[in-house]
């Protein structure tokens, strides 16, 4: 194995060659001291390409960190310092790390050692290697980075792997205690602001209403208490900007573990709920929408409904039988980003247009349906309307972010629940015909949070709102690339991609790379934004 003084050499002599000179030193390993062995793993052959791939081999004893979740958080925690230790260079870089724990590939905790991943641009003058500073970004920055991991605070790592293993075990009791998310006290749910995931200062810290208050003991001996929001349908009221929506969001992100000091750490909500919306001129393949939108008057077949650009009504329907297509035992769902007609009908409308005649029946309808006969728990925020208080078990109410319980009072006001004949029945699985991309020469790859660029055409996230990392969105990518090797055989889409999600428990997060060796930084998406993203992509065909 060679040193660092070769390290050093070798880049030195490299200075003034061409770029693509860099992958002569591809593939061999160095000890920058300490044990510390550094390897590039695959360099750019051009300067103006992506930075290029390495990874730093340590000597930490991980080995009390025994289950898949442990060595999740352990990862994470070393990720964090990484990314603290190289924020001074511009050159190093892990990506950008955000509020949640998230599976990535940045790190990699085992029994006697870690792996960490990371990007360096190696440096150029044109299309000419500066060796002289890459020797200095290699052997004098890149060791200072990684002796901050040597000297990593175990305390503070241990309290780290604590917390999520205390979370993950709350997660898991969710169902047994009949809760779709559970808002610890003193949570502080507002952001700084609508580009910031940093906790708001001076934020009004949550409270529990005594009636929905719930008290649990956890793995590490601590004893939690804060608001259980039951299964069913809940609904969340109160004046504009007193919290409603951030409420909500928070649940939402509550799919994800958070780390000390976000604010959010015991907000904690089920793995499989999801966030429903209208979302304008989306295409649709195949989707049963049938028991939200039929008989229309063109005639057109509603179980199987497929559009290249769908209206606020259609995309909201085939968003919500798409998220239960994919697993959802709960879903959220905001006025504010809704369409109305699919929401609500009053009385006044049903009055002048005749049930035969209107072929939307609106959610307020179907909402207790899809929970008694499917399972699938609402949480809803409503502000405009109490057309839900009559099928709502529970209102919560805000008021300057404080919370109480106002089920008694909705109920008053919204007098019994209609009777109903309506019945839920989820459509049956899709089966795409294939996946493919016309003129596709590059594997699948993500722009950013929201787009993922595939053969000529986008898909567009944007509106996945639980989707929080960029590093998520090219594991979609990666999936996609998978997945056509598996679709078009008969399978259905909810199959292939719950293969994927077994095939990363089996083999690591590792597997979903198109590249041997380093596999680039990203991170695990959920099953739920994989589908979502095949779903939105026009060229789709189902069976």
């Amino acid at each position: 194995m060679k040193n660092r003084n070769d390290l050093h050499r070798d880049l030195t002599r490299l200075d003034g060659k061409p770029y693509g000179a860099y992958r002569d030193l591809t593939g061999t390993t160095y000890d920058l001291g300490r044990g510390i062995e550094f390897t590039l793993d695959r360099a750019q052959v051009d300067p103006y390409a992506p930075p290029s791939l390495a990874h730093l081999r340590l000597p930490l004893s991980l080995g009390q960190y025994r289950g898949r979740g442990e060595r999740v958080a352990a990862a994470d925690y070393l990720t964090r310092v990484f990314d603290r230790a190289a924020r001074g260079s511009r050159d190093i870089q892990i990506g950008r790390i955000g509020q949640q724990i998230l599976e990535r590939t940045t790190a990699e905790a085992h029994e006697d050692h870690a792996l960490v991943r990371f990007t360096v641009a190696l440096p150029a003058a044109g299309r000419r290697i500066k060796g002289r500073l890459a020797a200095t970004i290699l052997t004098e920055a890149l060791p200072g980075v990684a002796e901050k991991l040597l000297r990593v605070d175990t305390q503070e790592l241990d309290r780290h792997v604590s917390l999520h293993r205390d979370q993950e075990w709350l997660r898991a009791q969710l169902p047994e205690m009949g809760l779709v998310a559970f808002v610890g006290e003193g949570a502080v749910l507002p952001r700084r602001s609508g580009d910031s995931d940093e906790p708001l200062d001076g934020a009004v810290p949550f409270a529990s209403p005594p009636t929905l208050r719930r008290e649990v003991t956890l793995p590490s001996g601590r004893t939690l208490t804060g608001m259980g929001i039951p299964e069913g349908v809940t609904v969340i009221v109160g004046g504009g900007y007193h919290g409603k929506s951030t409420l909500l969001r928070a649940v939402e992100r509550g799919v994800y573990p958070h780390i000390e000091g976000d604010g959010r750490e015991w907000v904690i909500t089920r793995p499989a709920a999801v966030s429903v919306r209208a979302e304008d001129g989306r295409a649709v393949s195949g989707a049963d929408i049938s028991a939200f939108i039929n008989n229309l008057p063109s005639g057109e077949d509603t179980t199987a409904f497929s559009t290249t650009n769908a209206s606020g009504s259609t995309s909201q329907a085939a968003n919500l039988v798409e998220a239960i297509e994919a697993g959802a035992d709960a879903l959220f769902i905001d006025e504010d980003t809704s369409a109305t007609n699919f929401m609500i009908r009053d009385e006044r409308m049903r009055a002048l247009i005749s049930a035969d005649r209107e072929p939307i029946t609106p959610f307020v309808d179907t909402v207790r349906a899809l929970y008694r006969d499917a399972g699938v728990s609402t949480v809803l925020v409503a502000g405009g309307s109490g057309a839900f208080f009559p099928v709502a078990d529970h209102v919560i109410g805000l008021d300057a972010y404080r919370v109480s319980d106002v089920t008694e009072r909705a109920h008053d006001l919204g007098g019994e629940a209609p009777s109903t004949s309506i019945r839920f029945r989820p459509g049956a699985p899709r089966v795409p015909v294939e996946l493919s991309a016309p003129g596709k020469r590059k594997p699948a790859a993500a722009k950013g949070r929201a787009l993922i660029r595939y053969g000529k055409a986008t898909i567009d996230l944007g509106p996945a709102e639980q989707l929080v990392d960029q590093a998520q969105t090219t594991g979609i990518a990666h999936a996609i690339d998978l997945l056509e090797r598996r679709l078009g055989s008969g399978e259905s889409l909810r199959e292939a991609v719950e293969q994927i999600a077994a095939l990363i428990d089996a083999q690591g997060l590792d597997a979903l790379s198109p590249h041997r060796g380093h596999p680039g930084l990203y991170a695990r998406p959920r099953v739920h934004e994989i589908m979502a993203a095949v779903n939105r992509y026009r060229e789709l065909e189902v069976e």
